[in-house]
């Protein structure tokens, strides 16, 4: 028998001795525990003489010793690649199969307010602020849907709009379907955030900084400033994630302000022309990137974000408060701030917000419908290093203002804190805000108290 066919009768049988367990074969691995490579690649890089089919053909004089070194050597090489194939084969056929997540998460309020009540007497209110019920799903890689199935203020006196899961009843309050190119370039239809500003544009309000959004976003008991159905239209929206996250873009294009609304038979808003809505927002990440839809109002020193941020908001030809032919044009920029500090972390977001012709009324501030304003608010919050029992304690202070023109300021002054057992997952939030109006409204003291869970 010649020197190659030997060659290759021994390079044969140590193939099939490595790809075979039973036969107690070389095996590749790695232990997840300790990091050191398994027995069979040790020998395999460097032969010691222990595997007895390799003794046997080196004693009948079939093999060399180097012979079997290099042919050892190959043959753990064609079994790495075999290992890579069928993981690389694994993997193409798990991102093909669809996949699901389902999840579940509320926060429940008491709330005291002063002069709270329609004869002005103090008020106090047992509610559940928030139920949210959300699927979501990956069909392909590039068709995924989401939604969320929300309750809002359940037991807010006062308050009865169940068509919209406000008061009493439930509503589909996020519904989309996106298609998804690439990270850089997705398509998402259905009912979605307005991608204005960043706190009721991006971020999520299960993972909020303070115990509620800004007033003038629907915060506490406040209403919102621009067109919406419960902070979301319904829109066609073009977003992504190019150069690696650096930028996010949004560009919606929506339905905005659309039948007549009427009061004492003013018209408060319409839209005679039923012109379309166009809004979009920019953010620049100079640090971690954010590539979800759904953002974190502080992320607990678990992410370095530096954030800034701009949106725009855009529709034209309405009739506000009773006035024809109002362009209502909105424009915001912002930044966003949180990163580790010590053993602790700082978060800082602020926002400034320019309005013209507005669409909505507000009912804690001199904001009218067809009115121009300024908006604008800070806040801070530090998680303290350390833990109190299971949790982590979190301070935040907050300042915002609505600077209506030809019309009275108001001012909100808030301070909390965060006690947070199981991250967002499980928190105890304390509010205090103070309503401080120029105008001949009564100031307001107005005191929270949150227990949120979630999963």
């Amino acid at each position: 028998m010649n020197r190659f066919v030997r060659i290759l009768f021994v390079f044969m049988v140590c193939i099939f001795w490595t790809g075979s367990p039973a036969w107690g074969g070389f095996k590749l691995g790695i232990n997840d525990q300790s990091g050191v490579e398994n027995h069979g690649v040790s020998q395999a890089k460097e032969y010691g003489r222990e595997d007895p089919l390799i003794d046997i053909l080196i004693h009948k004089g079939i093999l060399t010793e180097e012979e079997a070194k290099e042919i050892q050597k190959e043959a753990v090489v064609l079994e790495e690649q075999r290992q890579q194939e069928v993981q690389e084969a694994a993997k193409e056929i798990k991102g093909k199969q669809p996949r699901g997540e389902i999840g579940c998460w509320t926060q429940v309020w008491y709330q005291y307010v002063e002069h709270g009540k329609k004869d002005g007497g103090d008020l106090n209110d047992f509610m559940a602020r928030r139920f949210y019920l959300y699927m979501k799903g990956d069909i392909t890689p590039y068709f995924s849907f989401f939604t969320h199935i929300a309750a809002d203020r359940i037991g807010q006196e006062g308050l009865d709009r169940p068509s919209l899961g406000l008061g009493s009843g439930i509503a589909f309050r996020d519904l989309w379907i996106t298609f998804k190119l690439n990270e850089a370039l997705k398509i998402q239809a259905g009912r979605m955030y307005v991608p204005l500003t960043r706190n009721y544009g991006t971020t999520s309000t299960k993972c909020m900084l303070t115990t509620d959004l800004p007033f003038l976003q629907g915060g506490v008991r406040g209403n919102i400033f621009y067109a919406q159905k419960v902070g979301r239209d319904d829109s066609v929206t073009i977003w992504g994630n190019p150069l690696d996250g650096l930028i996010q873009y949004r560009f919606m294009v929506a339905e905005g302000v659309e039948g007549k609304k009427t009061d004492n038979n003013k018209v408060i808003y319409d839209n005679p022309d039923d012109n379309l809505r166009f809004a979009g927002r920019v953010a620049v990440s100079l640090l971690e990137p954010e590539k979800t839809w759904f953002n974190k109002g502080t992320y607990l020193g678990k992410k370095k974000v530096l954030s800034l941020g701009f949106g725009y908001d855009t529709q034209m030809d309405l009739t506000l408060n009773g006035h024809d032919d109002q362009d209502n044009r909105v424009w915001t920029s912002d930044v966003f701030f949180d990163h580790p500090l010590g053993e602790g972390a700082i978060t800082v977001e602020a926002a400034y917000i320019d309005i013209q012709n507005c669409t909505q009324t507000h009912n804690f501030s001199e904001l009218a419908a067809g009115d121009d304003a300024e908006n604008w608010y800070i806040q801070s919050g530090y998680l303290l290093p350390g833990k109190v029992g299971p949790g982590r304690i979190q301070p935040y202070v907050k300042y915002e203002t609505v600077d209506v023109d030809d019309k009275d300021d108001t001012d909100f002054m808030t301070a909390g804190l965060n006690y947070f057992a199981k991250g967002h997952n499980a928190k105890i939030s304390l509010d205090y805000t103070y309503v401080d109006q120029e105008s001949d409204r009564e100031d307001q003291s107005i005191a929270t108290f949150q227990l949120a869970v979630g999963f």
